[in-house]
């Protein structure tokens, strides 16, 4: 009879434990590839509004020419150059150079140092 009880609250306690365990396998979704149109924005129309109010979601395309720091560089679009800072979730199945072209969706932040604070990238 022990055993019995031992086993029934040993199920109930470790039941829930498995149930999460299996959910966790589906932290591995592919992402979307989208290849269709994108509102594009350029560099110099963002740094217009430097407002340390502004706030807003951007796609730029060009290439990361410069690394200031970890996870900080400077983009260019070949009209204007702005600070990017990745998220640390980012992670590049691919290495990229200063020439490689890329696509940032992020948002950006106007103030003293202008920034795009990068959620993800694309490589075109």
């Amino acid at each position: 009879m022990k055993k019995l009880i031992l086993a029934t609250a040993a199920t109930i306690i470790l039941a829930p434990t498995f149930a999460m365990a299996k959910d966790g396998d589906n932290h591995h979704r592919t992402t979307l590839q989208y290849t269709g149109p994108v509102e594009v924005v350029t560099v110099d129309s963002l740094l217009k509004d430097t407002s340390m109010f502004t706030e807003k979601n951007v796609v730029v395309e060009g290439q990361l020419i410069r690394q200031v720091k970890g996870d900080t560089f400077i983009f260019s679009d070949g009209k204007g150059e702005i600070q990017v800072e990745l998220d640390d979730d980012i992670n590049m199945t691919q290495p990229i150079d200063h020439t490689t072209k890329l696509r940032l969706f992020g948002e950006y932040e106007g103030g003293n140092t202008p920034e795009i604070e990068v959620d993800r990238i694309q490589v075109l």
